[in-house]
């Protein structure tokens, strides 16, 4: 039966068109999948179901009939419950404050009745074979558990439609079976289920039916059986070959870093990264590609310092780096370009010079004083440098565009004369011509000597600017490949190892 339909249904951004004249049926008591690369348009399909976005053109059937949500509470109302990939708790809050909030338990309308609350998280927590008690605040668990409590609030809503979109990316395999068994239970109660991930095996296992995306189109739609992952990627990129090449060619230089059996303990047990190593040379650039909690972006934060407890051994230029701390790994010649651009790499009220020179005001101090001559030279130099497009350094870096903030990020990072350069998704959140503009700029940091490992999640980017490829997933390198070599299949298989074959050796 089909409970929820798409007819004809456009999302247009300024700049971009997200959805293009989509139709989706959502069958009711089964698993339908949504598949398809980062930007393909599947968290805006989800966001128009839930009530967070409205199509620009089209309408959205609810049992036949014509619906329009005003918000997620009205879609709540209508019986559509959606746990978010960037989960939304609260961590000063308890289990059960997190699970009931905005629609608390009450006491004759007047007081909030916590027990009644405690007694349903704790049904809803055996539910999910999970021993979590209600009382605890979210802040003291690990990221597993935080998925667990965004699947337990969304159960509490007795949902008939539950959109779930990488429901497992921070779980272990024991979590993950238990929320297949979970699953089963809703769509045997009838409950239509719509299940986003990149696992393509995961998929497999647990799909009845599956769409895929590809450029905010549905590029195949069909019943689960026969299924296979090779049918998957065809329709995910498309049976055409696409050109890679680099646009600037040049030799590489002798090894400037390398990374022998990185380990770092995820909280609650188990590996974020898992015995890695790697090499880099001079002007090379080593892409990094993994799905959403492959270990991929705790890796480059362990290269830079972040984790003091993580373990390993690091050589820049053949010489061991003995330094513990982020500013003496910067001194050493390491730079990152962090993911969240905004929080980690930004401070929005300073002005686009004071960001620039934040990681090298040493270079700047005379005494107790700063050289701010010297620094606006310095600034305006790699502002050329890097095109960013500025009336002013003084203006307030908020006032850019995203892929001049970005730019901005790099310049930072560039002005600490580093030697190794780290990029975790570079091109995130920037439109398409940025996207050219930052590569760009990438390829010619390169072709001046620099190394470059840069982290991404899009098969386009990790094939068209790396030299050399490794694969990540749950936190173990899974293939290391030259971009001879490198294709999509071969990277979407590597990417989609499950956790039970996480420790083979890298191909």
């Amino acid at each position: 039966m089909i409970g929820l339909q798409i007819r004809d249904g456009t999302k247009v951004y300024p700049g971009t068109i997200a959805l293009k004249s989509v139709d989706f049926d959502l069958h009711m008591g089964a698993v339908n999948v949504l598949v398809g690369e980062n930007g393909a348009g599947k968290s805006t399909m989800m966001k128009v179901i839930a009530g967070v976005e409205r199509l620009t053109e089209g309408q959205v059937l609810l049992d036949g009939q014509p619906v329009t949500f005003n918000g997620t509470d009205d879609a709540a109302r209508h019986g559509i419950g959606i746990v978010f990939q960037e989960l939304n708790l609260f961590p000063n809050m308890t289990v059960a404050e997190n699970i009931f909030i905005g629609r608390e338990k009450l006491r004759a309308g007047i007081d909030i009745n916590a027990e009644g609350q405690r007694r349903e998280t704790r049904a809803l927590m055996r539910r999910l074979e999970q021993d979590i008690d209600p009382d605890t605040p979210v802040g003291e668990l690990r990221v597993g558990q935080h998925q667990i409590v965004e699947i337990a609030k969304s159960l509490a809503q007795d949902a008939r439609i539950l959109i779930l979109d990488e429901p497992t990316s921070a779980l272990s395999a024991a979590e993950v079976e238990i929320l297949f068994r979970v699953i089963a239970d809703l769509k045997r109660n009838g409950v239509g289920i719509v299940y986003i991930s990149h696992r393509l095996e995961e998929l497999i296992r647990i799909g009845d039916h599956i769409t895929v995306l590809r450029d905010g189109r549905i590029t195949g739609t069909r019943g689960m059986e026969g299924v296979d992952v090779a049918w998957i990627v065809r329709h995910m990129i498309g049976e055409a070959s696409k050109d890679f090449a680099k646009e600037i060619e040049h030799p590489f230089g002798a090894e400037v870093f390398r990374a022998e059996e990185v380990c770092l303990p995820r909280a609650g047990g188990g590996l974020a990264v898992d015995h890695v190593s790697l090499s880099l040379r001079a002007g090379e650039i080593l892409g990094v590609y993994g799905l959403m909690g492959a270990g991929r972006s705790e890796l480059l934060e362990c290269i830079i310092g972040k984790h003091r407890h993580s373990t390993g051994r690091y050589f820049v230029g053949g010489e061991p780096l003995a330094a513990r701390n982020v500013a003496d790994r910067i001194e050493r010649g390491i730079a990152l370009i962090p993911e969240d651009r905004k929080n980690d790499g930004l401070i929005q009220m300073l002005s686009i010079r004071e960001n620039m020179s934040l990681s090298s005001l040493g270079d700047f101090t005379r005494l107790f004083h700063m050289d701010l001559g010297a620094e606006r030279s310095r600034v305006r130099e790699f502002v050329d440098r890097l095109r960013i497009k500025i009336a002013s350094t003084e203006h307030p870096v908020s006032s850019l565009s995203g892929g001049n903030q970005q730019k901005v990020v790099i310049g930072k990072a560039l002005m600490t004369k580093p030697r190794i350069l780290l990029m975790d998704e570079p091109s995130r959140g920037i439109d398409i011509g940025a996207k050219a503009e930052v590569f760009r700029t990438m390829r010619r940091l390169a072709a001046e000597g620099l190394g470059i490992i840069f982290v991404t999640s899009d098969l386009d980017e990790v094939l068209s600017l790396s030299d050399r490829i490794i694969v990540m997933s749950n936190g173990r390198v899974t293939a290391e490949l030259p971009r001879a070599e490198a294709n999509e299949t071969a990277l979407v298989a590597a990417s989609a190892i499950g956790h039970n074959h996480a420790r083979e050796p890298a191909a």
